[in-house]
């Protein structure tokens, strides 16, 4: 059975919304460490507050890690998978283009010698990401093309990492600060 999702007749509300208040539109996500006690340094726990949803992470094998559990850079892969993956399948909806197959894979290039402090003129974190997009439909390849476009456009993952927010971090020691 298949069921018809208007996500059109979803957003029209909410783009309203925001149009007459756009203070509304505005949100700030949150996730937080809720990491139980434990001896083993390389494993933490996740939660996202708005949901309750949590997630163990651990130190990748590279360094040091079990290789039992996603690392910090799968999760972060990952998000941008999601993202991509979530905003095509919106776009295509809202294009009506009916997807028999949509797969992404997101790969990210590390040089673990940069975060084990083994060189110092090795860079820390990921230096390259690809996203190979996979796509299935009843469409032309110029419509697809301008789908994955579109969405390109508003995956707010992507748009983050090509004009990357400031990121500052507060300190608190005891619970004071």
């Amino acid at each position: 059975m298949t069921t018809t999702f208007n996500l059109r007749e979803l957003q029209a509300p909410l783009k309203e919304r925001f149009t007459s208040d756009p203070e509304s539109a505005k949100a700030t996500m949150t996730v937080r460490s809720v990491t139980p006690h434990s001896d083993d340094p390389r494993v933490v726990r996740i939660e996202a507050p708005a949901t309750g949803a949590t997630w163990d992470a651990s130190a990748h094998e590279l360094a040091g890690g079990a290789g039992d559990l996603p690392c910090s850079g799968d999760i972060f892969l990952a998000s941008l998978a999601a993202c991509q993956e979530v905003t095509i399948r919106m776009v295509a909806s809202a294009m009506r283009i009916q997807l028999k197959r949509l797969e992404l894979t997101v790969e990210g290039d590390m040089d673990f010698r940069g975060t084990m402090g083994v060189d110092q003129d090795t860079p820390v974190g990921i230096t390259d990401i690809r996203v190979i997009i996979d796509i299935e439909a009843d469409a032309p390849a110029d419509r697809l093309e301008r789908l994955v476009q579109r969405a390109e456009q508003y995956c707010v993952v992507s748009a983050t990492l090509k004009e990357p927010p400031a990121v500052t971090m507060k300190v608190r020691v005891n619970g004071e600060g």
